[in-house]
């Protein structure tokens, strides 16, 4: 049996990026080797509800082009796609599609103010503001933060108040912890 050596070095070069990327959520990629391992680790940045931060991390985005892409999302401008991304910074798609691997194009019914309905800060009229939300579910969302807690993530939220997959599956997109 033979040792690579070269394969011994990316493996340790691999173990290597990834604690880095672990120990800091915001490290800054350098490399599209730095994105593969990311994106092996489920990274991935949410470009329509990106901050300037999040931007930051990816290679060959300024600062200048981070504020932009944040002020036009702030603005309610939704990114679809990697072109979309392009077009918005005037630069070619090519320049950004080593980049995919860690972006993600999620899609938010923008006819809420969703980032001010945050589950655990919210009041009862502004839940109930929700799609699929009645007024009596909003009570008790409130009734059950009160008495157990702050809800951590959607799964502890669907336990803790018994809701359908089908009810959660409609909710998943309108929630934030």
């Amino acid at each position: 049996m033979t040792h690579d050596p070269t394969k011994t070095v990316s493996l340790l070069l691999k173990m290597s990026m990834r604690s880095r990327i672990q120990e800091d959520p915001y490290y800054r990629f350098k490399s599209a080797f730095d994105i593969a391992v990311a994106a092996d680790l489920g990274v991935q940045i949410d470009v329509n509800q990106a901050s300037i931060d999040d931007w930051l991390r990816l290679p060959g985005i300024s600062i200048h082009q981070a504020r932009q892409l944040v002020n036009l999302s702030k603005a309610g401008v939704a990114f679809y796609s990697i072109s979309d991304l392009a077009a918005a910074l005037n630069i070619p798609s090519s320049r950004l599609q080593w980049l995919a691997p860690v972006l993600s194009f999620q899609y938010y019914d923008r006819s809420l103010d969703l980032a001010a309905i945050k589950t655990n800060q919210a009041t009862a009229v502004e839940l109930a503001q929700v799609p699929h939300i009645t007024p009596e579910l909003a009570n008790t969302i409130i009734d059950c933060r009160d008495r157990d807690g702050k809800f951590t993530d959607l799964v502890n939220f669907q336990q803790r108040l018994e809701l359908s997959g089908e009810l959660i599956g409609k909710l998943m997109h309108y929630l934030q912890f």
